[in-house]
């Protein structure tokens, strides 16, 4: 007989009640899961919400310290940099030359400028001031010669009337000359002073000739006037050459800077020396002479330290010879010293003692023009090798790229006369290969170096078309 939980546990609706009650019970547990999930969702969104959106652009700003100085440095939305001081403990003194140097030096200095560009620098601020000097000396002796007695301040005042109305003459006999100042505008530079010194010389001597006064005052300014011109004329070259950023403008805005204040100082020493030392002919004859050595030596040293970076016919010759004995490419700075300031024109045999411009009609004979093209048909060079020297005539729209080809084949064809004895038609051939071979690399080098091969200045050279 079965007992009575076993008859329970086969009721059927006994079970029916369990598992409605086991159901009830499920659902009720799965409602509170999904209002703890929803609680959960509510306050993750609160949290995204409370959480600040990062901008699209966020403000890039930096801290340096450099020299006891902190400076705060904040790029704006619209590319402009600022720049706010935040801590200075320099020295007075620091601080005065830094001002100084903000105000006369181009900004990024010495980053922003080429080597050489603080002696430059420092020989033309002397140049300046021995020339200011000088033209007060030579004003104050015009006056004399011309019969008057005039103060210093009044011939201060005087040689900038002079001065200013001999250069339109000036201009008109340089205006023809201005590719041979940008071939060599050191050498021309150079030229300029030695001309504003030979013009400030006859000014001082006026005074030993009165008679002549008219005669000598005119070709002294004449020469001034010249020198103007050429000096003004070169001096873009000259800048462009210390530019390494784009900062053309601002070189050129500081370097006048330093030429105004450096040329006051001189008129002031000019005054003095007019007023003690140099009130009587024998002291202008003394201290004349010195100044213009010292004049004519400060841009001597200010040519010298710059680096031009255009090719000519020396600096190309340079920059073979040393290539093909070395096996590397020069710099602008490195070559600098090395320049001819008077003797531009020289032959380099290491190079191949290669010269360019001579009129075409003077190198070759018609008969044989058709001839020397046809070695080297696709180039714009011509190449016709002589008993002293290679002539190279480029034509009309050749570069420097062009000018650079013809000069390293004459090189290597020079060397392979002088190793193997062989013709020079057979030496040319085989230079020309040999410098098609190594060009490109060549280049690349010489352009990362910072020399501009798209021009050749080779000044009033001769050139052709066919």
């Amino acid at each position: 007989m079965e007992s009575e939980g076993q008859k329970a546990s086969l009721n059927p609706s006994a079970m029916l009640t369990s598992l409605l009650g086991r159901r009830a019970k499920l659902h009720e547990e799965l409602r509170i899961i999904e209002k703890q999930q929803d609680k959960i969702k509510i306050q993750t969104k609160d949290k995204e919400q409370v959480k600040v959106k990062p901008p699209d652009n966020p403000p890039l700003y930096w801290i340096e310290i450099s020299d006891s100085v902190s400076r705060r440095f904040h790029f704006h939305p619209d590319g402009q940099l600022s720049m706010k001081l935040l801590d200075d403990s320099r020295s007075v003194i620091h601080r005065t030359v830094d001002s100084f140097l903000s105000k006369f030096f181009p900004s990024g200095y010495p980053y922003s400028v080429s080597e050489g560009y603080l002696r430059y620098t420092q020989f033309r601020a002397l140049q300046h001031m021995t020339s200011a000097a000088l033209s007060v000396l030579s004003t104050q002796s015009l006056l004399f010669a011309a019969g008057l007695r005039p103060t210093p301040a009044q011939a201060t005042a005087v040689s900038w009337i002079l001065k200013d109305g001999m250069q339109h003459v000036g201009k008109l006999i340089c205006s023809n000359l201005g590719a041979r100042m940008d071939s060599e505008p050191k050498s021309w530079r150079i030229l300029a002073d030695v001309l504003y010194d030979l013009g400030t010389g006859l000014e001082v001597l006026s005074p030993m000739c009165p008679h002549l006064f008219l005669e000598v005052a005119g070709l002294g300014n004449f020469a001034k006037g010249m020198a103007v011109v050429a000096a003004r004329a070169t001096r873009l070259p000259i800048y462009s050459s210390f530019a390494k950023e784009g900062n053309l403008s601002d070189l050129f805005a500081k370097g006048e800077a330093i030429s105004t204040v450096f040329k006051v100082v001189g008129l002031g020493a000019g005054i003095f020396l007019a007023s003690t030392v140099c009130s009587s002919m024998q002291g202008k004859l003394v201290v004349g002479p010195v100044l213009s050595v010292l004049h004519v030596y400060s841009v001597v040293e200010e040519m010298r330290a710059t680096p031009v970076n255009t090719l000519n016919p020396q600096r190309t010759a340079m920059i073979v010879a040393d290539f093909l004995k070395a096996g590397n490419i020069s710099s602008p700075a490195d070559l600098r010293y090395g320049e001819d300031l008077l003797f531009t024109g020289r032959l380099i045999e290491d190079a191949g003692n290669v010269k360019v411009g001579r009129a075409l009609r003077k190198v070759v004979k018609p008969s044989k023009l058709r001839e020397l093209k046809e070695i080297f048909p696709e180039e714009k060079f011509l190449l016709y090798p002589g008993s002293k020297w290679v002539d190279m005539v480029l034509e009309n729209n050749a570069t420097g790229e062009d000018a650079l080809r013809g000069w390293l084949v004459a090189a290597y064809a020079a060397q392979i006369e002088k190793s193997s004895h062989v013709p020079s038609a057979r030496a040319l051939q085989e230079a020309y290969d040999k410098m098609n071979d190594m060009f490109s690399p060549f280049l690349s080098e010489l352009q990362a170096k910072g020399w501009h091969t798209d021009r050749f200045l080779d000044g009033t050279g001769s050139r052709f078309a066919w």
